[in-house]
């Protein structure tokens, strides 16, 4: 997420302009995503986000704060708080994750009480819609990559896997999905600002699916010299696919430029059936809204799931 892409969504969403031309491709990738988070039917939603000066400051810079609170209030960033409903918690499993994920030796900072933004609040309606109450229970996990230094993409990987190992932990059986967000190529300011190199950007969604290591290897300059100044936002994808297991299928693409100066790239990967022959890589015809085959339910909450906003 990026301070500009997801907050000119939001806007779009709160002001009804989700119809107009320049908005419309946009909301009419995510169509077939809604389908599909209705099929999947999730118990809980873990997401992976970053927050922008809402929860916390330079004061207070958390490189991974997981939220295990029972309800998340919508931050005011200026302008009042965004007309959607509070985020509700799961604090069982979110103290589960912590003690699970630090004793693996991943120190996270616990948040009992923390406002969430449009970092949080965005990819949810891109998913959901505009309900008057949240389908499901959220555990948001905030993750630094506004203040130097970031976490390094192999550092997100593992705790990506750690998630994993604590949600499949879990005694209750729950249908898990985790969002994995972050602006694609962007950059705001400078004299890069409005950079956008879909190459890259494709290569990415590309390695993601199919050779996560390859990514989990990149330094930050590399994000910086290749997708722009904030480009390190897609480390946090790291987290989702490191909650899946090695073998995923890509259910569904999406990829457009620009959206408020930025490149929009959102991917829907999902655990391999074992047994199953790999799927057929989707078309340029997925764009448009299709009939969804339901996402299997997982044995004990398997985290399969990623949703890519861009920026925040």
């Amino acid at each position: 997420m990026r301070p500009r892409t997801l907050p000119a969504i939001g806007a779009a969403i709160d002001n009804h302009r989700t119809g107009e031309p320049y908005w419309q491709r946009v909301f009419e990738g995510f169509e077939r995503s809604k389908e599909w988070m209705r099929n999947a039917k999730p118990d809980v939603c873990f997401v992976v986000y970053n927050d922008h000066a809402s929860a916390f400051s330079v004061d207070m810079i958390p490189t991974f704060a997981l939220g295990t609170a029972t309800e998340f209030p919508i931050a005011d960033e200026g302008w009042g708080p965004r007309p959607v409903p509070v985020v509700k918690g799961h604090p069982e499993l979110a103290a589960h994750i912590a003690q699970s994920v630090i004793l693996d030796e991943f120190d996270l900072t616990l948040c009992n009480k923390m406002e969430v933004d449009h970092g949080l609040t965005v990819p949810l309606n891109l998913m959901f819609g505009s309900p008057k109450e949240w389908p499901c229970p959220i555990i948001p996990l905030a993750v630094n990559v506004v203040m130097y230094p970031p976490p390094t993409g192999h550092r997100c990987y593992m705790l990506g896997k750690a998630i994993k190992k604590a949600i499949e932990s879990y005694p209750e059986d729950l249908n898990v999905v985790v969002f994995g967000t972050g602006g694609m190529s962007h950059q705001i300011s400078g004299q890069r600002a409005g950079l956008i190199n879909s190459k890259f950007d494709h290569a990415f969604l590309d390695n993601l699916t199919k050779d996560p290591q390859k990514l989990v290897r990149m330094e930050h300059l590399e994000y910086m010299r290749e997708a722009g100044a904030e480009g390190v936002e897609m480390v946090m994808w790291l987290i989702m696919r490191g909650a899946l297991d090695d073998k995923v299928d890509e259910t569904y693409r999406f990829y457009t430029v620009p959206a408020s100066n930025t490149a929009v790239g959102h991917i829907i990967l999902e655990n391999r059936v074992k047994g199953a022959k790999k799927a057929a890589k989707p078309t340029a015809k997925a764009k448009k809204p299709a009939a969804k085959k339901a996402a299997p339910k997982l044995k004990r909450a398997a985290a399969r799931q990623k949703i890519q906003r861009v920026r925040s």
